[in-house]
């Protein structure tokens, strides 16, 4: 009898363990599960500044939709996040920042005039989102370019690099496939994106974390430079981290948002689901969540006292819209301002995915004190313009 105990719970941790390799590879964790559980964070000292930056994959078209439809996602984004955003604000007396990611093959004027209007009064700004697939380089370039100047000629969006002149932006890839980096090559199509990327002006790509997706990375919480192989995908996979006192490495700078495991809702009671940072009503923006992005610790090595924090959404997408413009955010922003900017040990800045590049550079450079001062530091603020009328949100 003892020996068939003994085999009956060998063979229960047997199933366990098999059920927990499953669930891991189901979710594609093995890509990153190892660099997560060896990374290291550095405690900070003294008084901590969280830099906190929403990204949105702002589609108005998802899944198909009509003009009216479209109107109607823009209208209340436009008119709700006003009303939030103007109840809340961070040490440097600013509102909520919501860096709207707008794809370009579902440009319309119509769409991004109030945007730019709701940019131009201070609550955001506007960056570039692409989905395409087999793509060949000479159609990225001309899109890339065409788009670029039609955002900032139409719209005011976009900066101008005060040493080059050129338009300098921001970029979230569709489908989570930057550089190739689906296994089937779909959604892509470009070995070679990241040299692309940089040619046309791009100062840093905020795709990531992607997880579940097997377009995750084996890097994991840090913002690092990536060096191109034309010849493979996934050239972003690993990268030199930015740290204080170094130099531009590779060819594109990565900002990703936190990403780990979360222990508290457990899948089957055994395996932790996937903290990936993004934020919609499954899974809406808890006081739990916020602390363990911060906890994250995402830094620029050697300033771990500056802590990024990007988080992410796909905003138009009606059964998510009451988590991003009502009451959960409304509690989201209230934490962070309770816990996180108490002018002692934690300083609260709301920035834009521009913003958070300009403090990571600013960081790069050896600069320190409060982060706001080097919100522009290397690219300046868009004007966000709007030239044809439009009906006010």
């Amino acid at each position: 009898m003892p020996g068939l105990l003994i085999l009956l719970a060998v063979a229960a941790v047997a199933c366990a363990l098999a059920v927990l390799v499953l669930a891991i590879r189901a979710r594609h964790m093995q890509i990153w599960l190892g660099s997560y559980l060896r990374r290291r964070r550095p405690r900070p000292t003294g008084q901590v500044h969280v830099m906190f930056c929403f990204v949105d994959h702002f589609e108005p078209a998802w899944g198909g939709a009509d003009l009216a439809t479209q109107r109607r996602r823009v209208d209340r984004w436009c008119r709700d996040y006003r009303a939030l955003a103007s109840a809340h604000r961070d040490a440097d007396g600013r509102p909520p920042q919501h860096t709207f990611f707008y794809p370009e093959e579902e440009y319309r004027e119509e769409h991004l005039d109030p945007l730019a209007s709701l940019c131009a009064d201070g609550y955001g700004e506007i960056e570039v989102h692409l989905h395409h697939d087999n793509d060949t380089e000479d159609n990225f370039r001309a899109t890339i370019a065409r788009f670029n100047e039609v955002l900032h000629q139409r719209h005011g969006a976009l900066p101008r690099d005060p040493a080059s002149g050129r338009l300098r932006f921001g970029f979230i890839h569709g489908n989570w496939c930057l550089d190739n980096s689906r296994p089937d090559g779909r959604w892509c199509g470009l070995n070679n994106e990241l040299v692309l990327l940089r040619e046309l002006g791009c100062y840093a790509d905020f795709t990531l974390p992607s997880a579940p997706s097997d377009t995750q990375t084996r890097t994991v919480n840090a913002i690092y430079y990536a060096t191109d192989d034309p010849s493979r995908p996934k050239s972003h996979d690993t990268g030199v981290p930015v740290r204080v006192g170094g130099r531009p490495s590779g060819d594109l700078m990565i900002v990703q948002g936190p990403l780990g495991l979360n222990w508290r809702e457990r899948r089957f009671g055994l395996v932790p689901r996937i903290e990936n940072a993004d934020v919609r009503r499954a899974c809406p923006p808890t006081p739990a969540r916020v602390d363990a992005w911060v906890r994250t610790g995402i830094h620029v090595e050697g300033r771990p006292e500056w802590i990024f924090v990007k988080v992410h959404t796909h905003g138009t997408q009606e059964r998510d819209m009451d988590t991003l413009l009502g009451a959960p955010m409304h509690a989201m922003h209230e934490h962070l301002e309770r816990a996180y900017n108490d002018g002692k040990r934690y300083v609260l800045h709301y920035v834009t995915a521009r913003e958070m590049y300009n403090i990571i550079k600013a960081a790069e450079a050896g600069k320190d004190g409060n982060p706001h001062q080097w919100r522009d530091f290397e690219l300046p603020r868009p004007t966000h313009r709007v030239d044809t009328p439009c009906v006010p949100c």
